[in-house]
C-alpha cells in the first residue's frame, strides 16, 4: 500500500532538492495564472472587442439604409450566390420606389428562397451600392464573445507552455544534481569490502 505525503516539496526534509521547490513554486505561480490572469485576459479582450464592434456597427448603421423593394425578373431566372453573407446570400434584382427620385433597381443582395414579386429588405450604402446589412446586436456579442474565449485560451496556452518548459529545465537540473550525487556516493557503494 503506498502513502502520499502532500505538501513533501514545501516542508523541510533531507530527500527535497532545490529543484522540487523551484517545481513547487512553479506549480502554484502556474495556478494563480491559470485561475486569475486568463479569465482577466479573456474579459479584458471581450470588452475592448465589443466597444470596437458596437462603434463599427453604429457607423456602418449611420451609413447604410435599407429600402423595402420587390424582387422582379421572371420565374426562371434563379438569384445568384453571393459569398460572405448568410442572411442575404443571393443576388437579385429589385424595385422600389423613393420619395422625389421615382422608381429605381438595382442588383441586391436578398434573403434564401426570395422569388419575383416578393417583398424584401435591402441594404444600400451613401453611395447606392447594395451592401450587406449592417451587423444587429446578436453578431456584436457574437464576436465579443469569440474574441474573448481566443484570448483566454491563448493566454491559457502561453502559460501552460511556459509551465511546461519550466517543468523540462527542472527535471534536467534535478537529473544533473542525482548525477553529481551519484558521482560523490557512487564509488562508495561500488567498492569492495574490506
Amino acid at each position: 500500500m503506498r502513502t502520499r505525503v502532500r505538501g513533501w516539496r514545501w516542508r523541510r526534509n533531507p530527500l527535497r532538492r532545490r529543484s522540487d521547490v523551484m517545481e513547487a513554486w512553479a506549480v502554484l505561480v502556474a495556478a494563480v495564472l491559470l485561475f486569475v490572469v486568463t479569465p482577466l485576459a479573456g474579459t479584458a479582450a471581450g470588452l475592448y472587442a465589443h466597444d470596437q464592434a458596437r462603434s463599427r456597427a453604429t457607423a456602418l448603421r449611420a451609413e447604410r439604409h435599407q429600402v423595402r423593394a420587390t424582387v422582379t425578373g421572371d420565374e426562371s431566372a434563379r438569384p445568384r450566390p453571393v459569398r460572405g453573407d448568410r442572411a442575404h446570400p443571393y443576388q437579385a434584382k429589385v424595385r422600389w420606389t423613393e420619395p422625389g427620385a421615382g422608381t429605381r433597381t438595382a442588383v441586391a443582395r436578398v434573403p434564401a428562397g426570395s422569388r419575383s414579386g416578393d417583398l424584401v429588405t435591402v441594404w444600400f450604402d451613401a453611395r447606392g451600392r447594395a451592401v450587406a446589412p449592417p451587423p444587429n446586436d446578436v453578431a456584436v456579442w457574437q464576436h465579443t464573445v469569440t474574441v474573448g474565449l481566443c484570448a483566454a485560451g491563448g493566454s491559457a496556452a502561453v502559460i501552460l507552455l511556459g509551465y511546461a518548459v519550466q517543468r523540462r529545465t527542472a527535471l534536467r537540473h534535478r537529473m544533473d544534481e542525482w548525477e553529481r550525487e551519484w558521482a560523490r556516493t557512487g564509488p562508495r557503494w561500488t567498492q569492495p569490502l574490506t
